[in-house]
């Protein structure tokens, strides 16, 4: 099983990100790998579903509060094969979300049942998870930084 620094952020993360400046906006982009099964603490009803399902309960919330904080879900896909590297590069999704500032990011917690759903189902559904912070710019567009 991967370690937690593989699922969510650390601590020393979450104050690495709060330091930061300056502060602007930026994308996330998001590759998550699934459990097979979520893996809910015993006693959680209707716990039998795929790592995926878990993750949407956690996303449903998820949204109303990256919404809440003025970011904006740009693009996601299923991740299919790897081109370049090993099986353990491999991920079953690709979420780029755009984010007006690291503060905004910050505030998720605040918007109400956030870290209950990060905590139940996003702990549940996530064998391992890397969240890249990406340069962006003040409109929440995805961009070509070479020109057209």
């Amino acid at each position: 099983m991967a370690s937690r620094s593989h699922q969510e952020p650390t601590p020393e993360q979450l104050a690495a990100i709060a330091a930061h400046r300056p502060d602007g906006p930026f994308v996330a982009l998001n590759l998550n790998r699934y459990r097979p099964r979520a893996a809910y603490p015993a006693g959680t009803p209707d716990a039998d579903v795929s790592g995926h399902a878990a993750y949407v309960r956690y996303g449903m919330v998820a949204v109303a509060a990256i919404h809440s904080v003025g970011g904006r879900i740009l693009w996601a896909t299923r991740g299919r094969e790897v081109a370049i590297g090993c099986d353990h590069d491999a991920f079953d999704e690709v979420v780029a979300v755009w984010y007006p500032s690291r503060a905004a990011f910050l505030r998720l917690e605040d918007y109400p049942g956030y870290r209950e759903a990060f905590e139940l189902h996003r702990r549940a559904s996530i064998e391992q998870a890397v969240l890249l912070f990406c340069d962006a710019g003040a409109e929440p567009v995805l961009g070509v930084p070479f020109g057209t």
